[in-house]
């Protein structure tokens, strides 16, 4: 009782420090960080130690399927080159740094606990920048290369770290089966990812209960990757795959009345876990710290701090160095000629804003909570209490030192928003109204059709009038009197079926991507529940 009126207290310190944030913008994680690290310091708090086998799938599955979901795959094939150098290469040379610097402070550390360490830290955590850099309005393309990075450099990092953690316990690790083992793990979740969205898809086609749905996809997350995991494949790979083919056809079977709510409890997941994770950690540290003395603790503290500084470097080394070749390949011809052989170089302020975005997070915290404790399953992992202290020092001290200095940066480099989500945005509600125009003409001669229309003609000419001139108009509209009560629901289940399907096209070939789409599924979804609570299409609606 005593650990859960902790964790419930804290959970209610995790709000206030997250409004806090906010107000200061900074990301909420780094308010979070600090209150677990002070939870370590209280005196009289219990320790508590979460089942390693747990820590991954408890807190990576959701948090990672909630991201995955919102990617936008037009986006990522025209930044591949930059989200898979970070995702492989910032992740690699992470790995090796760190893994040297270890060794270097430690020289009883064997190799393959180094490169554990390097692994579980190597990876960012998008969200603390996003969280941030989304009040600043950034360029779009900041937002797809960090945010892509995340799902990917996740999934390279923690292979690494499931040899290298096989590897110390083993005592062995053999070379020549590494490239094999990744490439079927790779292509093996691949299709395992798939596959198990259309299951999915089949099952969730039907379902109107926001209860039943929700649990559904929350439990099927779980089961994605303990699926994954019991043949022997990559998790995260399976649950991004998941995720992403689930999100081109989520829109065309999911109802709006489903869809609204179980967003709001997917964001109230994210934010749960990311505390709870911190919390956990708080209670492991002060366990570790109850077994070391003053001088121990010294010691850790220097190789956290060498880590830390190591891990930053080695992302804003990479960076450059990829940013600064890809600006030279990209140069002019010796002619004078302004074609260009490449068209994805980032500018010099664009690369201090991405090297700079390197804050850990929740990832790295799973991968640390993950190590083995001994027991009854097998032996201890050599040097836990070190790595983990060091995992969660470079936690937070990049959410600090960086996730603090970022809006700064931001305002320093004065790296503006370039339009380019907004302008799909205004296009998309245009076409969705001319679609819904074309479904109301069907019917001339109901008096419902051609109030639908004149409600259409409006909206569509303000839609024009913000496409032309960049204004704002909103897409619902009031429900209306008493006539409007009188609805038929065949007329607005077509009308909204071709803004669906016209908005669906749009982001199938390429015309918007998936960030104006989810914003004008939005309005789509308030304006057809603001309409359906007046023409009921089926049982489960109208007992609702």
């Amino acid at each position: 009782m005593e650990v859960f009126e902790i964790i419930i207290a804290l959970l209610l310190a995790g709000a206030g420090l997250t409004a806090l944030s906010r107000r200061l913008g900074t990301p909420y994680p780094a308010m979070v960080a600090l209150a677990g690290a002070g939870l370590a310091l209280v005196p009289g708090t219990p320790t508590l130690v979460l089942d390693p086998e747990l820590a991954l799938t408890l807190f990576v599955a959701p948090v990672l399927l909630d991201a995955a979901f919102d990617a936008s795959p037009r986006d990522l094939r025209a930044n591949w080159r930059s989200v898979a150098s970070l995702a492989i290469g910032a992740v690699a040379l992470t790995i090796v740094v760190v893994a040297g610097v270890a060794r270097l402070l430690v020289p009883g550390m064997p190799w393959a606990v180094a490169v554990a360490l390097g692994a579980i830290v190597a990876p960012p955590d998008a969200a603390a920048a996003t969280a941030v850099l989304k009040q600043l309005r950034p360029p779009h393309r900041l937002l797809v290369i960090l945010e892509g990075e995340s799902l990917f450099n996740d999934a390279s990092a923690l292979l690494v770290f499931r040899l290298a953690v096989g590897a110390t316990l083993a005592g062995t690790l053999s070379p020549a089966g590494v490239l094999p083992t990744l490439l079927v793990v790779t292509l093996g979740s691949v299709v395992l990812g798939f596959v198990l969205s259309r299951l999915m898809l089949l099952l969730t086609r039907r379902m109107h209960d926001v209860a039943i749905a929700v649990v559904v996809q929350f439990c099927g997350t779980f089961a994605v990757w303990m699926l994954a995991e019991r043949l022997h494949l990559s998790g995260i790979l399976t649950v991004v795959v998941f995720a992403m083919a689930i999100a081109r056809r989520a829109a065309d079977v999911i109802p709006a009345r489903v869809r609204i709510p179980s967003y709001a409890v997917w964001e109230f997941a994210v934010f749960v876990l990311n505390v709870l994770a911190f919390i956990l950690v708080g209670f492991q540290l002060k366990a570790i710290l109850g077994r070391i003395d003053s001088r121990t603790l010294l010691g850790y503290a220097g190789v956290a701090a060498a880590v830390c500084v190591a891990t930053i470097l080695a992302r804003i080394a990479w960076v450059s160095g990829a940013a600064a070749f890809s600006r030279w390949w990209c140069r002019p011809a010796r002619d004078g000629t302004t074609e260009r052989r490449d068209t994805v170089a980032l500018s010099k302020g664009a690369a201090a804003v991405v090297g700079w975005c390197g804050m850990r997070g929740i990832v790295t915290l799973a991968a640390a909570l993950a190590l083995p404790t001994g027991g009854s399953d097998g032996p201890a992992f050599p040097y836990r209490d070190l790595v983990l202290f060091t995992a969660f020092s470079v936690v937070l001290g990049t959410l600090v030192i960086q996730g603090m200095t970022l809006r700064p940066l931001m305002n320093m480099l004065r790296l503006e928003d370039d339009g380019e989500v907004e302008r799909e945005v205004r296009l998309a509600r245009v076409e969705t109204f001319r679609a819904a125009l074309s479904a109301t003409a069907e019917q001339p001669g109901e008096e419902m059709s051609e109030m639908l229309r004149r409600r259409f003609e409006v909206m569509l000419r303000r839609a024009e009038a913000e496409l032309a001139h960049g204004g704002s108009v909103p897409h619902g509209a009031p429900a209306g009197d008493g006539h409007e009560a009188n609805v038929d629901a065949a007329i607005l289940r077509r009308v909204t079926s071709a803004e669906r399907q016209r908005l669906l096209a749009l982001r199938a070939d390429g015309t918007i991507g998936d960030a104006a789409f989810q914003r004008v599924e939005q309005e789509l979804d308030l304006a057809e529940l603001d309409l359906r609570q007046f023409a009921p299409d089926s049982e489960s609606e109208r007992a609702s």
